[in-house]
């Protein structure tokens, strides 16, 4: 009852945003410009329609499956159109005021009369809808193309010699479910059994959906093929699907995937050792049912500290737990890197990092730009990898 009135409260506030926003659009691009007749109510309807579309997507995929499948590639579009169109319009309006104000500084005359006023809402109206749907255009092509593989080389300064070199192939955030399926993950599994890695870590939201549904789209999964095993951390998506984060958990292990849920293991050879650490999703204190909340003491207990460990963690913000217990590399995602800008500015109001590899005393911390895509099909100034993170020992004197 308490997760029903959560949703119908969230509901309600999602729906009045976008009625909101969609009002905006209305006012900016149909009744500034006077449209008329048939034109004027086509235009009114089609913004009704696009509100009621994505409120249409969104309790389709809670409450009907089929028909959100059917609804998920127009709805989800025009979500991200709708706000590539916000900001654009948004910014064409501070414009228009910074105009308006130099206009009434230099000159006493007043404002703009009526026919200039017109044209001007005219023209601003047409500019802001064709660079929306040059945009948009660029940020859905740019989830069709090819996953870029990123090289990034990290110095851990306790790092035994013998394993410098040593590669871990990071995927995250892979989304599979939607409007993601079986081809992307064998192309993502492709991709990483080419970079011949010692570690493959999926670091959590690889599935937006029930095993029933998605069992045979994420089979490839089982092909992964790393030197020293295929580890797995859960994000707060795999806490959202109706089968839970448990099933899915034990169902990933079916899968040959090693499950780190606030443990360690050991990773090396005759030549050294690291210890490879993962915890549950930030969020996984709220699901009680489906295992335990995440511990980064906890998954460090009982190890070796005179090794280096590199941590799993899907949410930035676990850098709060590791940073003071001396983790030296923690692995993240969940942000996206923002997917479309710039909406990475109000998940920096969730997260202390959004993108690329920082420092937190001795600690450092990746945060990937994630494998897939969540809600629109579109990526803009945050393009999709699959990260090759070559350890590197500290030169020795």
């Amino acid at each position: 009852m308490t997760r029903f009135l959560g949703f119908a409260l969230f509901l309600s506030i999602a729906c009045a945003i976008i009625a909101g926003v969609h009002y905006y659009f209305w006012v900016r691009l149909v009744r500034d410009t006077q449209l008329q007749g048939a034109a004027r109510h086509l235009a009114t309807s089609l913004v009704v329609g696009l509100a009621a579309l994505i409120v249409a997507t969104a309790l389709a995929g809670r409450l009907a499956p089929r028909l959100g499948r059917v609804l998920a590639w127009p709805g989800f579009i025009w979500m991200g159109t709708m706000f590539i169109l916000l900001v654009i319009l948004l910014g064409s309006d501070f414009l228009r005021l910074l105009a308006a104000i130099a206009a009434r500084v230099a000159s006493s005359a007043g404002g703009f009369d009526p026919s200039r006023r017109l044209f001007t809402a005219r023209l601003v109206a047409g500019a802001v809808l064709t660079g929306t749907a040059g945009v948009t255009a660029a940020a859905v092509r740019a989830t069709q193309s090819e996953i870029a593989v990123k090289r990034l080389e990290v110095t851990l300064d306790s790092l035994p010699a013998g394993l410098d070199g040593t590669k871990i192939v990071q995927m995250c955030d892979l989304h599979v479910g939607g409007l993601l399926g079986r081809p992307f993950i064998e192309r993502v599994v492709a991709t990483a059994n080419r970079l011949n890695a010692d570690v493959i870590a999926i670091v959590g939201d690889l599935v937006d959906g029930t095993i029933e549904q998605l069992r045979p789209v994420v089979a490839p999964m089982t092909g992964l093929r790393a030197r020293h095993g295929v580890f797995f951390v859960t994000g707060n998506h795999e806490y959202y699907n109706r089968s839970g984060a448990r099933a899915w958990m034990k169902e990933i292990e079916r899968m040959g995937i090693r499950v780190l849920d606030n443990q360690h293991v050991a990773v090396g050879d005759e030549h050294g050792s690291f210890d490879l650490a993962g915890v549950p999703d930030h969020g996984a204190a709220r699901f009680p049912e489906e295992g335990p909340a995440e511990n980064v003491a906890q998954a460090l207990a009982g190890r070796d500290a005179s090794r280096p460990v590199v941590l799993l963690a899907h949410q930035p913000k676990a850098i709060f737990q590791s940073a003071p217990l001396g983790v030296d590399l923690q692995l993240s995602g969940h942000t996206h890197g923002g997917q479309i800008w710039p909406w990475g500015a109000l998940v920096r109001l969730q997260q202390p990092y959004i993108r690329g590899l920082h420092r937190v005393d001795r600690t450092q911390l990746y945060v990937s730009c994630g494998t897939g895509f969540w809600g629109p099909p579109m990526r803009l100034g945050a393009p999709a990898e699959i990260t090759e993170i070559i350890l590197r020992a500290k030169p020795r004197p």
